[in-house]
Formats: C-alpha cells, sequence, structure tokens
C-alpha cells in the first residue's frame, strides 16, 4: 500500500522535472523533440489558455500537443511493467495519475475558467507573467516544495491585469470610416 503515495510522489516530481528541465529546458532547442511544447504555450497564451490542439483527438492526422503528451506518458507507463509484479500498486497510481494528467491538461485548454478554479497554478503558469515557474500541472506539491509556485489567478496583478486588457479591447480599432456608397454612374 505504500506504492500509493509513493506513486503520487513520483508522479507529481515527474510532472515538475520534465516541464521544467526537458520541455522548457532542451525544448528551448529547435529540432528538439521537445520543441512542441513552445508551439502549446504560445497558443495558449493567445487565446487566454486555449490551445486548439486540444479539440481534436488524441492521435490525429498530424502530431499535436496532445497527442505527443500521450504517447510520451504512454511510453513511461509502458516502461513501468516490468516493475508491476514487484510495486503493484506503485505502478497503477502512477498510470492512473498520468491518465488524470492528460485529463486535466486537456480540460484546462479547453475551458479556462475551469482552469482558472480547479488548477490556478497551470493557469498561472501560462496566463502569469513568469512562465518558468508553475511547473506542476495535477498539483502544485513539487512547486511548492521547489520554491517555484508563484501564485498570479485571484491577485490584485491579475485583476489589474485583467482590466487593462478589458481596456485595450474596448477601444475601436483605427479610425471609423464613412460608409458613404456612390451610385454607379449611368452610361
Amino acid at each position: 500500500m505504500i506504492g500509493i503515495p509513493l506513486g503520487l510522489l513520483a508522479a507529481n516530481a515527474a510532472e515538475w522535472v520534465v516541464h521544467k528541465h526537458l520541455l522548457h529546458g532542451l525544448g528551448r532547442k529547435k529540432g528538439s523533440v521537445w520543441a512542441f511544447h513552445w508551439t502549446h504555450h504560445r497558443s495558449a497564451r493567445k487565446s487566454a489558455v486555449i490551445d486548439d490542439a486540444y479539440h481534436r483527438p488524441f492521435f490525429a492526422r498530424e502530431w499535436n500537443t496532445q497527442s505527443l503528451e500521450a504517447a510520451w506518458i504512454g511510453g513511461a507507463a509502458l516502461a513501468l511493467i516490468p516493475l508491476f509484479p514487484v510495486a503493484p500498486f506503485f505502478v497503477g497510481t502512477s498510470w492512473a495519475a498520468g491518465l488524470g494528467y492528460l485529463r486535466k491538461h486537456r480540460r484546462a485548454h479547453l475551458d479556462p475558467e475551469w482552469a482558472r478554479q480547479h488548477l490556478p497554478w497551470h493557469f498561472d503558469h501560462h496566463m502569469g507573467p513568469d512562465q518558468e515557474a508553475n511547473w506542476c500541472v495535477t498539483h502544485p506539491f513539487f512547486d511548492h516544495l521547489m520554491g517555484t509556485r508563484k501564485p498570479y489567478a485571484f491577485t490584485e496583478r491579475e485583476a489589474r491585469d485583467r482590466e487593462r486588457s478589458t481596456v485595450r479591447e474596448s477601444r475601436p480599432v483605427g479610425r471609423a470610416r464613412s460608409a458613404t456608397v456612390q451610385p454607379l454612374a449611368a452610361e
């Protein structure tokens, strides 16, 4: 039974390490197998957390953020199979945590207000001023442990940023042109 808390701890540690060191670290290099993560960040930042890749099935015709995540988590799950006979609770918990990650991450990028309410640390990672913090998706335990949890959602700073954004969006774009239509000249 000790495998259950150890599986949860290992899964959360893996989220933190993979996100910080592989996706953001090695992913900065163009051509890296991890570089897809920056496409995900651009989409989420432009669309207030929404990433259209999550509207497609896990394995669409082309690889996208969601399908690559599923493939990596599936590979990690396969790698744990040899441990199953000696640590079934650890392996089972790790598999459940991987599925939970996929489910929560997908929902966060389809429903921004849900993400802000239920995964504010992940919302903060994408929408906060510091995208080099808040590495965990499912639970911020390792962010707290490693000192990388930086709150943004529900802070005064977010309120100011939202107000600025609302003001910016309400401004007219360019000058209003008169829509006078000239009649065609008769021949």
